[in-house]
This record gives structure tokens, C-alpha cells and sequence, in this order.
């Protein structure tokens, strides 16, 4: 699904059927330097079971044209915009990493507009090491290399692995070699100094009234369960669930379990 706004298209994925702002909305967020596809077994199953998917590509990422947006705020701000345009008054929102920030801003900057709040593998602050950003700006594909690494639990998926040709961190580094081909103008680096920079975590997350899930990994090691307490203080109604056998790529390596917490948040009377 095309969107204008803001003077360029927006694309969002709707999960293999026809967007319908009639009926219950899930807006998917992904994290730096990915696309919607990241949410694909999600999203498919929640646009087949009663509800409105918008599975977005963030500006500069996939199909959405022009530059990575280089704040949260900013890109909380675009998101918004892009609701309004195809008129959804109201939604349930889904971030991972980066894009949990943009959820929990989004819910600060619209109360009224925010359902149900999903952060899957936030943390605040999230901050983002020296070498990692200069690798992000000067070496694009060793900082690939890294955040591959470090958010997997291992080369071999189990069960996320079902049967031969299937590669989770394969997987995931061709798509983030995908953002680089297709925008070169150091996505990576843009979206890392505005995870870097976010500043407005704890007021955010002071405001949320709305029902919240914490999904985590306890593997995680790129945005550790520990690093989520300040957030999860703040918001002492969040319910917390914590994955095993995975870590920041909870979508890839524990795919069903990650679905079903996240489908029977959404389900759950608030």
C-alpha cells in the first residue's frame, strides 16, 4: 500500500489483504537499518485474523521514498501523518528497538490516538557505543557484521530454522545489505544517532496510561532486559514477557512465540 505524505510516497504492508480503517488497527515499527519485512509472519496472520495491518517502511528504508528521518520525534511525527492519511483515528502499536521508541513518542505526542502500546526489545536510554557508530558512518558493512552477530543467539536457529535454505542471520544481513544498496546515504548511521539522541524516554513513558507490553529476550544483548527497567518503572501497569533461546531478532528466532504474546496482547480486554 502507497501512501503520500509529507511530499514523497510511504509504503506500508498490509498483510496480504485490503487495508480496511473499519476494523481494528496494528501498526508494526520496525528497528535501524530494516524494512516491514521484518514482521512478515506477524503481520500476515493478524491481517487474516480480524485485524488492520500496517506494516510500515520507515522513510529512506524499502519502498518509502526520501531521507531517513533523522529523529525519533521526527519519525513519531511521520507516523502519525501517515495515519492520518488513511484515516485511522486510533491503533495498537507495535515497535521493535528503534521503532518501540517511535511507539512510545508517538504515545506521548497522541495519547488519544495509541490503543495499546507493544515495545519488543526497547530499551532507554538507548545508547549506541562509539565504534558502533563510526562503523555505522565510515564502514557500513562491518557494522552490519556486528549487529548480526550480536543479535542472534547462534548461526543455527532452533526452530526458527525448519528445514534447509532457511538462514535467520543470513537472512537478516541481506536485508540490511538490501537498505544500504538501495538508500547509500548511511541509513544505519542516521538511524543509530537518532536512537543515540532520544532524550524524551522517561517523560514519554511517565505519560502512557494506555495497556503495554514489554516483550523481551533474555539473550538479548544489544538492548538487555536490564536496560528496560527505567521504562518498565515508569510504566508499572506494563506487562512483561520474556523470551527464552533468542535475543534482539526475537521476530526471526522465536517467530511463534513472539506472534502469539503479541496476538493475545492485542485480543486482551484492557
Amino acid at each position: 500500500m502507497l501512501i503520500h505524505i509529507q511530499g514523497c510516497d510511504a509504503y506500508a504492508y498490509t498483510g496480504g489483504k485490503p487495508f480496511n480503517p473499519v476494523q481494528p488497527t496494528v501498526v508494526f515499527i520496525h528497528g535501524a537499518q530494516n524494512d516491514h519485512s521484518i514482521w512478515v509472519l506477524q503481520t500476515r496472520y493478524f491481517a487474516h485474523h480480524g485485524f488492520n495491518v500496517l506494516a510500515l517502511d520507515l522513510p529512506g528504508h524499502g519502498r518509502s521514498k526520501g531521507a531517513a528521518l533523522t529523529s525519533v520525534e521526527a519519525i513519531a511525527d511521520w507516523m502519525l501523518a501517515l495515519l492520518d492519511a488513511v484515516g485511522v483515528d486510533k491503533a495498537m502499536l507495535v515497535g521493535h528497538s528503534m521503532g518501540s521508541l517511535v511507539a512510545l513518542e508517538a504515545a506521548y505526542q497522541a495519547p488519544e490516538r495509541v490503543s495499546k502500546l507493544a515495545l519488543v526489545g526497547t530499551a532507554y536510554p538507548m545508547k549506541v557505543s562509539d565504534s558502533l557508530l563510526d562503523a555505522a558512518k565510515n564502514d557500513e558493512q562491518s557494522a552490519i557484521d556486528m549487529v548480526n552477530i550480536w543479535s542472534h543467539t547462534s548461526i543455527a536457529q532452533k526452530p526458527s530454522s525448519p528445514a534447509p535454505g532457511f538462514y535467520v542471520m543470513g537472512g537478516n544481513q541481506r536485508l540490511m545489505q538490501r537498505i544500504s544498496k538501495i538508500n547509500p546515504d548511511h541509513v544505519f548511521y542516521t538511524d543509530f544517532t537518532a536512537c543515540n539522541a532520544y532524550a524524551n524516554g522517561d517523560i514519554a513513558a511517565q505519560s502512557v496510561r494506555c495497556p503495554t507490553l514489554f516483550l523481551l529476550a533474555r539473550r538479548d544483548i544489544m538492548t538487555p532486559v536490564k536496560a528496560s527497567a527505567g521504562l518498565m518503572k515508569a510504566i508499572a501497569h506494563g506487562k512483561v514477557v520474556l523470551l527464552d533461546d533468542c535475543g534482539h531478532n526475537l521476530m526471526a528466532e522465536q517467530p511463534d512465540a513472539v506472534l502469539d504474546t503479541l496476538f493475545s496482547f492485542a485480543g486482551s480486554v484492557a
